[in-house]
């Protein structure tokens, strides 16, 4: 078959480097669009437009050896057949690498399944074949060494691509400088993100590795794929690939989405082989379809693997044109490692870096031809910059940032200079020193305020552990629970008192919170340490939070009291602290009443989740009253009209009840005449006196409100009953009913002559009484005319206003007196123990004299 290329080459400091190529699609033959009997259910092909790709890639291209470290293949799927090399079982050197879980299978199935053999599905390279490497377990599960021997072995048995859909959370210089050897071999390493939401995993998270995560059927970030400034590029997270057995099956997760991008770097490798690994990584994320956020972002990377785009578009010298000035300006991960180009000494290139957290961003600009380089800095895109300046003796720059978006903008020292200049930018993020620091050691211990509180650290440097000491004064109960937002972070929790052994709390793995049980604490020192786990000894792109709970023993003030006879005495209207320290602990009170009295007993400040009883009793100890909280944190409440005499009060709990102590209240109002409020007032005697001949009643509320205001209806009641009226007559008033409660009351005063309505013939039941009424219906129960004779009694009331002659003459005879400031005040509201107390002695006098 007829190929023509036609190649545009240009010459840079890493050899040739290919800008751009062209293929003669007119006499070309093209891979034809499969026809295999599951490619129906290989949907995710057509997201990456896959049948483009084909279109554009060519049926002769060179054959490309890509290793899948991994469970192991399926050395007889019949999908498979031909399309495997001879690989390696790490696990078991004897035995051939076969598949023993399927995870390898489903990998090799993505990238290499034979095309249009009447059989399963297509791989996405038929160029391709798999070199099948055993490096983990029948369960999936392996370490570092084994993936590290495998990779290895991949490069130096003739393998140009290495996928690698697992992951470890930990940074490792064994696994670092492997991706390193790998690299400086021209072998490209492709690694999945991860599956559990959180930061992206290594060896996928190594800026030479690209990394992928996992995209769904909307075009979105799978929840669940791992993100961060790690992330390269995304691709469809569902697939159906080749499974152990010789069968087919539907898989996910971003093991499923990075063969797809090694599937098609194979591809596109057969068609151009002289394409570096590092150019091939950025013709990838060149020709990535942009998702979400525009420009590369945490969850998607660059974008959408787009085979179609990746045959047929050229490599540009540099992707992120146009990029000349602030508003322009691409994201560029924290992590990463980049190539572009300076047109010439005028041109500036910028860039956005988002952080994670405050920290420092270091920065390695190395240009072509040694040309030194100037680099600004903007935070918060304030005009306020730093300058810096690199050159091959010190190509790094380290930069404070803050949590946020800040800006860079590089240009060649030398504005004049001519011609372009290629540069690669590596951006590495370490994280903020905590405000703890120097705390590396027990000795140098960062002290803590003995109560429950928060502390957030980083582990900045390579071996950082982070020591804490409290020193508590009192015993109590003590937890810690440290959690972490990485999973890079596996806490470990070691607790000491000074002079005693340490206690070490590792219970659970990456990313998961460590907690100690509850703990007894007496008095001392307490030493406290939080680290990463043994093996993980690199500074973390993450955060801990370590929660102190401590609670002191409450001592209870009132002990001994658990018997009667050592109750403690209550002092009335004093709140009196408690503790109820077990089941059996009871706390026995009493309190004595010297006449009966309104009390209310409160038991406040509770534990909750504690059944805590509360029981009144008498001096027989006779159960009264009891209350219980049934586990809540309200208040117990208890009201009581008791009789004067000495009260027992229990309380009691189904459980120790000592992480707050309780407020136990007890309050006494001396009731006179049954009412709470009127004792010591200055209307006592008359409202005991009306109460003792059943001129008024409590209303069950134990209250009489002395000093509220007294209504019409009100005081038609207290003179019907105090004059002991007990003739009426019907009366026809607008605004009063017969079924008004002091319908009775009101016939029988008007038919008596005390009351009357008013002249628009409304009687106001419910209108407050004015004193000048209040006088005068008094007056009214004597058939007192007034006297208009002398001058007014009061400085207020003139001698023409309409009630002056009943007030001398009440005034006169002493029936009534004004106010020390020698006013009446006639036409404020009467209260009712106003009403009360010239009732009584009116109708003491008079009334026992009709």
């Amino acid at each position: 078959m007829n190929r023509k290329f036609r190649y545009k080459w240009m010459y840079g400091w890493l050899g040739v480097v290919l800008l751009v190529w062209t293929v003669g699609i007119s006499n070309v033959q093209a891979y034809p669009v499969s026809n295999d009997p599951l490619r129906v259910k290989q949907t995710y092909l057509d997201d990456i437009h896959m049948d483009e790709g084909w279109a554009q890639a060519g049926d002769n291209d060179e054959p490309v050896i890509v290793a899948v470290v991994d469970t192991g293949v399926d050395l007889t799927h019949p999908d498979l057949e031909g399309r495997l090399v001879p690989g390696a079982n790490l696990l078991n050197p004897q035995e051939k690498p076969q598949d023993d879980n399927g995870h390898g299978t489903n990998v090799a199935g993505i990238i290499a399944a034979k095309m249009n053999n009447d059989k399963g599905i297509a791989g996405i390279a038929p160029n391709a074949k798999i070199m099948p490497i055993k490096a983990l377990e029948a369960d999936g599960t392996g370490g570092e060494t084994k993936l590290g021997e495998g990779i290895r072995y991949a490069v130096d048995h003739g393998a140009k691509i290495v996928v690698l859909s697992l992951g470890l959370n930990k940074y490792s210089s064994f696994m670092a400088g492997t991706v390193r050897y790998a690299e400086e071999r021209g072998v490209l390493l492709v690694a999945a993100s991860g599956n559990e939401g959180g930061s992206v995993k290594y060896p996928a998270a190594y800026p030479t590795v690209l990394g992928v995560g996992g995209m769904t059927s909307a075009r979105l970030a799978d929840d669940r794929s791992n993100y961060g400034p790690d992330l390269d590029l995304v691709a469809p997270w569902h697939v159906y690939t080749t499974a152990k057995g010789g069968g087919y099956e539907s898989k996910e997760g971003t093991s499923m989405a990075a063969p797809q991008v090694a599937g098609a770097a194979a591809l596109l490798w057969g068609r151009a082989p002289y394409l570096e690994p590092w150019q091939l990584r950025e013709l990838i994320k060149q020709t990535a379809e942009d998702l979400e956020s525009p420009g590369w972002d945490a969850t998607t990377g660059f974008g959408l693997l787009r085979v179609d785009r990746l045959m047929k578009e050229p490599l540009l010298s540099d992707r992120f044109e146009p990029n000349d000035d602030s508003g322009h300006a691409p994201m560029l991960p924290v992590h990463t490692l980049i190539h572009a180009e300076f047109s010439s000494g005028k041109d500036t290139d910028w860039f956005t870096m988002d952080s994670p957290y405050d920290g420092f961003v270091k920065l390695v600009l190395k240009t072509s031809d040694a040309s030194p380089v100037s680099i600004r800095y903007f935070r918060d895109n304030k005009e306020a910059e730093e300058v810096f300046t690199t050159d091959p003796q010190n190509p790094v720059v380290t930069l404070p940032v803050q949590k946020g978006k800040s800006k860079i903008a590089a240009s060649l020292l030398d504005p004049g200079k001519a011609g372009a200049v290629l540069y690669t930018l590596q951006t590495d993020f370490q994280i903020y020193q905590d405000d703890f620091e120097d705390n590396d050691h027990q000795y140098k211990a960062t002290s803590l305020p003995a109560r429950s509180q928060t502390v957030k650290g980083t582990f900045h440097q390579e071996n950082d552990q982070d020591w804490f000491m409290i020193s508590f004064k009192k015993s109590g109960t003590l937890r810690l629970k440290t959690s972490v937002d990485t999973a890079r972070i596996d806490p470990v929790v070691l607790i000491q008192k000074k002079g005693e052994k340490s206690t070490t709390f590792d219970q659970f793995g990456e990313g998961a919170t460590e907690a100690t049980p509850l703990m007894n604490v007496t008095p001392g020192d307490y030493y406290i340490r939080i680290s990463n786990v043994k093996d993980n000894t690199q500074p973390v792109m993450g955060e801990y939070t370590l929660s102190v709970d401590y609670t002191p023993k409450l001592i209870d003030p009132n002990e001994p009291n658990n018997k009667p006879y050592q109750a403690t005495t209550l002092t009335l209207h004093e709140d009196h602290p408690g503790v109820i320290e077990s089941a059996s602990d009871l706390d026995w009170f009493q309190f004595r009443l010297e006449q009966e009295s309104l009390v209310q007993l409160k038991l406040g400040s509770l534990q909750r989740g504690c059944d805590i009883t509360f029981t009144l009793y008498d001096h027989t100890l006779k159960e009264l009253d009891s209350k219980s909280s049934e586990g809540s944190a309200e208040n117990l409440v208890l009201d009581r009209r008791l009789p004067a005499g000495l009260y027992y009060i229990k309380l009691q709990s189904d459980r120790a009840a000592t992480q707050q102590m309780y407020q136990l209240n007890a309050a006494a109002q001396p009731l006179v005449a049954g009412f709470s409020d009127i004792h010591g007032h200055w209307a006592e005697k008359a409202i005991a006196d009306l109460a003792s001949r059943h001129v008024i009643d409590g209303d069950g509320s134990y209250k009489f409100y002395p000093d509220l205001p007294i209504t019409r209806a009100q005081a038609a009641v207290m003179l019907a009953n105090g004059f002991r009226l007990d003739k009426n007559r019907p009366v026809d008033y607008p605004d009063l009913s017969s079924s008004h409660w002091a319908y009775d009351s009101i016939a029988r005063t008007t038919m008596a002559g005390y009351m009357d309505g008013y002249e628009d013939g409304h009687f106001r039941p419910d209108q407050p009484l004015t004193r000048m009424e209040m006088t005068q219906v008094i007056a009214n129960t004597m058939q007192m005319a007034g006297k208009y004779r002398g001058r007014s009694p009061f400085l207020d009331v003139s001698d023409r206003y309409w009630g002056v002659g009943i007030l001398k003459q009440m005034s006169g005879d002493g029936w009534i007196r004004g106010f020390p400031d020698g006013t009446y005040r006639p036409d404020d509201q009467a209260t009712r123990a106003e009403f009360a107390a010239l009732l009584s002695r009116f109708s003491n006098v008079f009334g026992r004299k009709r």
